[in-house]
């Protein structure tokens, strides 16, 4: 058998972390519904292993883990991204998945890549292109087919569900803009590591967590190990070697496979009812990624993903 093309292989690697990224959803969702555990603690607990994994391999590779914290400038842009980037965006993403699945949560985030360009127009204080302005009406109209079913008249998820969903693409853009600048200086594991331990340990300001709840058997510890290890360490690492292989444009595209798996893994095990108009509604959706990268330059170059998940 010949070996991968470097096209072909971060294709793989791209496919590969959106399918862990997706199923990691699911698995949230399963969790939460039928293993009374809560956002609070899966929130914590994922956040803090998953940091502390990742700035272990980030030292094994020879990066300095340390540096970041030498320059005042980038401390202080660190732990600013720690709270309001990688807490917000991880915290509105896993309340999205309580409130509605796995589905419809993953989808939703997946407006934040237009709410980034609609962001730019205002910056940049211009007219938005024809792709833009695309992808703003296709967001829209994805959003309402998801949240209603198509009947106009009356709201499918609970309003809890929708504002999480749309919190969590605001996150995301939030998270895919401000830490360009520590980007340029900083390994993006070095820089995703810290945060995530800044994150954990912040939200133990809010919520510590003193007791584990929910009910801990095999399937459950099955399920947030995956989440920890595939759906974010192993994910993040593939996604990383993606964008060195096919670029942060290209390896986006692939990624858009997330909202995709997570729906289709959540109907297929979690008996999620998902018809023909929610399936029209994350296609609108998915479809502003596309159209997005037409523009490629009116988005922040960022190699972090497009859903941290």
């Amino acid at each position: 058998m010949s070996r991968l093309s470097e096209h072909q292989a971060g294709a793989l690697l791209a496919l590969m972390s959106a399918v862990f990224w997706g199923v990691s959803g699911a698995s949230a969702q399963f969790v939460f519904e039928r293993k009374g555990v809560t956002v609070d603690f899966l929130v914590t607990y994922r956040l803090l292993s998953a940091g502390i994994l990742l700035l272990l391999y980030a030292r094994l590779r020879g990066f300095s883990i340390w540096g970041i914290w030498r320059e005042r400038w980038a401390a202080i842009s660190l732990l600013i991204f720690g709270i309001v980037g990688m807490l917000a965006v991880q915290y509105t993403y896993f309340a999205a998945i309580h409130y509605s699945n796995a589905a419809a949560g993953t989808i939703l985030q997946y407006v934040g890549p237009t709410f980034i360009a609609v962001y730019f127009v205002f910056v940049r204080r211009r007219l938005p292109t024809l792709p833009e302005a695309a992808a703003v009406a296709l967001a829209f109209l994805g959003t309402v087919l998801l949240v209603t079913h198509g009947d106009l008249g009356t709201l499918e998820i609970s309003a809890a569900a929708l504002f999480w969903g749309l919190s969590s693409a605001l996150a995301l853009a939030f998270y895919s803009i401000y830490p360009v600048k520590l980007l340029r200086h900083f390994p993006a594991t070095v820089l995703v590591g810290w945060s995530m331990v800044i994150g954990g340990i912040g939200f133990t300001a809010f919520s510590l967590p003193t007791t584990v709840p929910g009910t801990w058997d095999f399937s459950t510890f099955a399920a947030v190990a995956f989440i920890v290890f595939f759906g974010t360490f192993i994910g993040f690492y593939s996604y990383l070697g993606a964008v060195k292989r096919i670029g942060p444009e290209k390896s986006s595209l692939y990624a858009c496979a997330e909202p995709l798996t997570a729906a289709l893994v959540a109907v297929l095990w979690l008996d999620v009812p998902f018809g023909l108009v929610d399936w029209a509604g994350a296609a609108c959706i998915v479809a502003t990624i596309f159209i997005l990268n037409v523009t490629p330059t009116h988005v922040p170059d960022t190699v972090i993903k497009p859903s941290p998940q």
